[in-house]
């Protein structure tokens, strides 16, 4: 019984599901996101980190909630163009819940293809 509990807990570390794991995955989130900001015409994060942090947890909790009401996944890669529309409406829709985030149709769209192609590099599962 004690060895089962030893390897949850060393496969709780090596897959980043823990506690910890789900701190770095936000931060990573985040620090995508202000490189989004930067480099994409259309979406500005004010407010530094702070917003930006704040963004990954408005982000990654509207996707959650599409998961689970309507058993679709809204990651920019997760279900093709339609996957791709949806991250699109939640980056442009988290503007309105997160003061500092900026963001047009177009920023939206584009952003969503820079977190994409991110997330295939380093999957940080904001959306």
């Amino acid at each position: 019984m004690g060895n089962n509990t030893s390897n949850n807990n060393q496969q709780e570390r090596s897959t980043g599901t823990g506690l910890i794991g789900f701190i770095i995955r936000f931060v990573v989130a985040a620090i995508v996101l202000m490189v989004t900001a930067y480099f994409v015409p259309g979406f500005r994060m004010r407010g530094g980190f702070t917003t930006a942090l704040i963004s990954a947890l408005v982000i990654a909790a509207a996707d959650f909630l599409i998961e689970k009401l309507f058993r679709f996944d809204a990651s920019p890669l997760g279900r093709g163009i339609s996957g791709f529309l949806v991250s699109a409406a939640v980056i442009y829709f988290a503007q309105y819940l997160v003061p500092g985030m900026e963001v047009s149709l177009l920023g939206a769209v584009i952003g969503a293809l820079v977190i994409g192609l991110v997330d295939t590099v380093l999957p940080t599962r904001v959306m």
